[in-house]
């Protein structure tokens, strides 16, 4: 049988259990040139929020009544006529919260669970390591000295940013959730410097670590911090738009920076980004993050829980800050 949560109902503000079903059904029989997939993780990205929702985005809404949808990574059980693929085989893809996946193979990559764990295909070598590598060095533009400041510090893009900075020769400051995720920031990823968020003064903390102002903002949070980062900008710094997850699930309009003349008076500019953009370039990113691993010169860290079943509780921990780097949820059953 195969366990699927299924998208029944479009949250207003924060999702809540009402807003998935849990199904079982019969596991699913492929066709001609298809693939089965039994899937050990799950990813859970802020970003899903964004999918929720009826409006224009990057990328389609999701349907009512469909399976929720979910970055994953897992094991080719079934093959049916498509040469790329063989039983035994791991793949990397937008499975789905669900137990088993059926694909043609086209919106899958393989990956290989002797170099790396496999949560780490859908963490640091996967989207979000995509999105933190993209971000900063095309996006972002660092160059060595450059003063970075990175919000959201202690997750999974927010982390890999910070490093591939300090990799690059850059100061790094990082802001993030209370002291647990500061001191790790800080001691284990070997950022320059932290803001406790929560419990500290953004705008006066800014000004202590950036004396002199910022060069590059990678801003994963939005509001009231992207306001504070944007007072400190220096002459043709840069602004990363990634996410904005104070906003995701405002019941009221979502609030917009006040400070924005300071890109004018600095000659700043401020660019979204999408990691689907460079999907060509995957590979090379995989390629460099995967030497940098090995090197140890970059750490990844990934939150596992467990059970599909506990999927709304899981997700809830993307916004209440309950997890360090990476949130993955395992969802295949030991047999």
């Amino acid at each position: 049988m195969n366990k699927q949560l299924l998208f029944v109902k479009r949250p207003q503000g924060a999702a809540d259990a009402s807003t998935w079903s849990l199904v079982t059904n019969p596991i699913p029989e492929i066709k001609e040139g298809e693939i089965l997939v039994k899937q050990h993780y799950i990813s859970l990205d802020p970003a899903m929020r964004g999918w929720m929702n009826e409006g224009k985005s990057y990328i389609e809404p999701m349907a009512i009544g469909s399976v929720m949808r979910a970055g994953s990574v897992g094991e080719v059980v079934a093959v049916k006529n498509n040469p790329k693929f063989k039983v035994g085989d791991y793949v990397s893809g937008f499975g789905g919260v669900q137990q088993y996946a059926v694909s043609d193979g086209n919106d899958l990559y393989m990956v290989d669970p002797k170099l790396a764990p496999l949560p780490t295909y859908i963490g640091t070598l996967g989207m979000p390591g995509m999105t933190a590598y993209f971000g900063i060095l095309e996006v972002g533009k660092i160059k060595e000295g450059d003063v970075v400041v990175v919000s959201g510090a202690a997750g999974a893009v927010g982390s890999i940013v910070g490093q591939i900075a300090k990799l690059k020769g850059c100061r790094v400051i990082g802001i993030a959730g209370g002291p647990d995720k500061c001191k790790y920031i800080v001691e284990e990823l070997g950022f320059d410097g932290a803001i406790d968020y929560k419990n500290e003064d953004v705008r006066s903390r800014l000004k202590e670590e950036c004396p002199k102002g910022l060069d590059v903002y990678f801003d994963n949070v939005g509001g009231y911090i992207l306001d504070c980062a944007l007072g400190m900008l220096r002459m043709h710094a840069r602004v990363v738009i990634c996410g904005a997850i104070s906003q995701y699930n405002n019941r009221t309009a979502i609030k917009g920076p006040s400070n924005y003349l300071s890109l004018l008076v600095n000659r700043a500019t401020m660019q979204g980004m999408v990691v689907f953009d460079w999907a060509n370039r995957y590979g090379e990113a995989a390629m460099a993050m995967g030497t940098w691993l090995a090197e140890g010169k970059l750490k990844s860290r990934e939150a596992i829980y467990e059970g599909i079943e506990n999927f709304p509780q899981t997700y809830n921990r993307l916004f209440t800050g309950e997890k360090l780097g990476k949130l993955v949820l395992k969802v295949i059953e030991d047999e």
